[in-house]
């Protein structure tokens, strides 16, 4: 299940040499449910790349974004990505689990929703 998700998150930096990982506004991950050294899924909205790192926390309120070793050569600063976390549990669970979801503008700062995301909307039961 859909554990947290930064949506429409802007790259700020990217640096191939250093140890990989992706470095996180920390007011985010906290917001979204992330936890350091979480495995993460990234899913890059302007090239439609998809890759999986590790989330280490940056200094809060900062906007920061920042890809680092391999996960460099996938995306460029300015770049639109989805961040993801995922999580395992029963369908007793999964039935009533509603997943942490963080807007950001192009600054990387927190975006009041001016709308229910459809998905929170439009719920199906997982079982019959």
């Amino acid at each position: 299940m859909l554990k947290g998700k930064i949506h429409r998150a802007r790259v700020t930096g990217a640096d191939l040499n250093y140890e990989g990982s992706i470095e996180i506004d920390s007011s985010l991950m906290e917001a979204a449910g992330i936890l350091p050294f979480e495995k993460v899924d990234i899913w890059s909205i302007t090239t439609g790349d998809r890759f999986s790192t590790y989330a280490l926390p940056a200094e809060k309120r900062t906007g920061i974004i920042a890809l680092n070793g391999a996960a460099a050569r996938k995306v460029q600063p300015g770049d639109e990505i989805i961040i993801t976390a995922f999580v395992s549990m029963n369908e007793k669970e999964a039935e009533h689990w509603n997943p942490k979801i963080v807007f950001v503008d192009e600054k990387n700062r927190f975006k009041p929703l001016t709308h229910s995301p459809r998905a929170l909307t439009n719920r199906r039961r997982l079982t019959p």
